[in-house]
């Protein structure tokens, strides 16, 4: 592909990018100097992003025993490279979730990808050739190229699409834009920067003994097996394709007996991350295989826990439950399920009953007795039949019940009753939170409403309202408690000079500057309020008359010594205090009389003084 044709495809943005706060936090991660606290900063810029990495932080992903609640914690425990992952998957996939190529099966194309990183998670945590969260990156990105056509040329690629079995689909993409989607690929992660080995593995991936270096050609080899597995992962035909996956395998010097071992971990894994980055992984089924489903078959899949110590079985349900729509993860034993329940809470259980060395009837009594275990729907799987075993289980905890061998048809149903129990589960608790929403936001509403009820406006100080309510209560609380207590009434000198010459603008900038300087004057726990027009008062607690004249003091000089900056006043702002002090003051309608007396004797000698009761 000419230089000149993908920057012009970058000029005009067709081509698919992350960006945003995602671009920043991928190009930040790229430099050398960053540290993990800038990250973090930047990550609580997006309150969902750090939702999700709080989220991730704290899942089966990430093995811990405490549980993180800070983002800059998160990020610590993921790492850099980790968190550049999961925010180049979360960006890329929210933003090309779908697209206006009508030919391309976006939902697949994402799942394919992103079982393609899970593999190459899985595969050089055993085989390390890079790090597993480059490996991961890279099978990601893997197939970027033929988004990048679907994305930039839409209307064309879906006639390609059209045209072409998959076989030659990359043929049939080379010929119409003199390029097809690996070429697009390289050049892509080349100019995000990424390392010049993704590139070159990339090259050779269908052939990897054509590379040149060892190194490349090995990451060649483990990203074609990866390819693969994606491939299986997606599959309705799974068992035909495993003599070639075990082919493979040993191709790439993995003993062959470790296949089911890569397999389980690579599924879990991939059903982990789309979960994460909440993309379904239940795709339509195939028109060969579609059924006439009723109503009660269309209601949405279930979390499914599986567990029984029979590979083949775990297969096989596996495969048929997925199929029917329900999102599966399986264990082997009763106490792996507890782990994995207790991690990430599924809707429904199903449980073989023998199995060592914890079997399913004490999983199910334990289940019962923690809070989580409560609301599960459990359903044992056992080849034991009668009264007795029937009154043991469902004492155990068990919902319902299906004798091996299993007739799926059978089981069908039970989970179906089961999926009514979860649906009715699932209402009543989003009732339950709609209702809190619904107060904490009629309390928030609340709060802001007598926020604003006892808030001057204009500036942000405490109102009349709020003002007399305050002092009502510090001077209950100096007379019950035998302690002073100091008011000062404050009326800036002239101000009606300044509206009537400069405008009420001006006015209203003079009395937000007085505002912030008198604050500032007070101590901590001094209130000042506005009390109308130009008027302020100043709430002194524990404070007797000579030393609340002392404040009134420092608080004038301090307004007087420079005046507001942009306006033209002809003279500087000044205030005129009075101040009086309980016990002289009866009550609060006598103590604020002394104050308003005192400040009537400063305007009379002269303004810009403090005058005490």
């Amino acid at each position: 592909m000419p230089d000149s044709q993908f920057i012009e495809l970058k000029a005009v943005e067709r081509l698919p990018s992350p960006e945003g706060i995602a671009l920043k936090i991928i190009e930040l991660s790229g430099q050398d100097n960053v540290s993990l606290e800038d990250l973090a900063h930047l990550i609580k810029a997006d309150q969902a992003l750090s939702a999700k990495i709080l989220k991730f932080a704290n899942s089966p992903l990430i093995a811990s025993r405490r549980p993180v609640v800070a983002t800059q914690d998160a990020v610590r425990r993921i790492g850099l490279i980790a968190v550049r992952n999961l925010i180049l998957g979360l960006s890329l996939i929210g933003k090309y979730r779908e697209g206006p190529c009508r030919g391309f099966d976006y939902p697949r194309y994402w799942l394919h990808s992103l079982a393609v990183a899970a593999a190459m998670g899985v595969l050089a945590a055993r085989q390390r050739i890079i790090a597993s969260e480059e490996a991961f990156t890279l099978g990601l990105l893997a197939d970027i190229g033929q988004l990048a056509l679907a994305t930039a040329w839409p209307e064309e690629y879906a006639r390609v699409i059209e045209e072409a079995a998959q076989c030659d689909l990359i043929a049939r993409e080379r010929k119409h834009f003199n390029l097809d989607r690996r070429e697009l690929t390289r050049l892509l992660l080349a100019d995000w920067k990424l390392p010049e080995i993704y590139c070159n593995a990339l090259a050779h991936d269908r052939d990897p003994v054509s590379a040149t270096d060892t190194r490349t050609a090995a990451l060649a080899g483990q990203l074609g097996l990866a390819r693969s597995i994606a491939d299986w992962c997606l599959s309705p035909e799974r068992e035909a394709m495993l003599p070639g996956l075990e082919r493979q395998v040993k191709e790439q010097r993995f003993p062959e007996e470790q296949l089911p071992g890569l397999l389980e971990a690579i599924e879990t894994a991939w059903l982990d991350w789309a979960k994460l980055i909440e993309v379904q992984t239940a795709l339509p089924i195939p028109a060969a295989k579609a059924v006439q489903v009723s109503i009660e078959q269309r209601m949405p899949g279930l979390d499914i826990v599986l567990v029984d110590d029979d590979p083949l079985f775990l297969a096989l349900m596996t495969l048929e439950l997925s199929t029917a729509g329900h999102r599966l993860r399986t264990c082997r034993n009763g106490q792996q399920a507890l782990k994995e329940i207790f991690a990430n809470v599924p809707q429904l259980v199903l449980a073989d009953w023998s199995m060592q060395p914890m079997d399913g009837l004490t999983l199910c009594r334990t289940l019962r007795q923690s809070a989580i275990g409560r609301d599960l729907y459990l359903i044992m799987l056992t080849a034991h039949n009668g009264g007795d075993h029937y009154i043991r289980a469902f004492e155990a905890g068990v919902d319902d019940y299906v004798t091996k061998p299993v007739d799926f048809n059978i089981l069908q149903a039970r989970i179906r009753a089961g999926q009514r129990i979860c649906a009715l589960q699932a209402e009543l608790s989003k009732e339950h939170a709609e209702l809190e929403h619904r107060s904490k936001a009629l309390a928030l509403a609340n709060r802001k409403l007598e926020q604003a009820a006892n808030t001057d406006l204009l500036t942000g100080l405490p109102n009349r309202r709020y003002g007399l309510h305050r002092l009502d209560q510090e001077f209950a609380q100096a007379q019950r408690y035998g302690r002073p207590l100091s008011v000062m009434i404050l009326d800036l000198d002239h101000f009606k000079s300044v509206n009537d010459s400069l405008g009420h603008a001006a006015g209203d900038e003079v009395l937000k500057y007085a505002a912030r300087i008198m604050q500032q004057a007070l101590r901590n726990f001094d209130t000042l309020c506005r009390w109308g027009g130009e008027e302020f008062i100043a709430i002194v607690p524990d404070t007797g008359l000579a030393a609340a004249s002392k404040l009134a003091e420092r608080l004038r000089c301090a307004l007087a010594s420079e005046n507001p900056k942009g306006l033209a006043l002809k003279r500087l702002v000044t205030v005129s205090i009075g101040v009086a002090a309980y016990p002289a003051g009866r009550d609060v309608e006598h103590l604020l009389h002394l104050a308003d007396q005192a400040l009537y004797r400063a305007k009379d000698r002269g303004r810009n003084r403090v005058e005490a009761a």
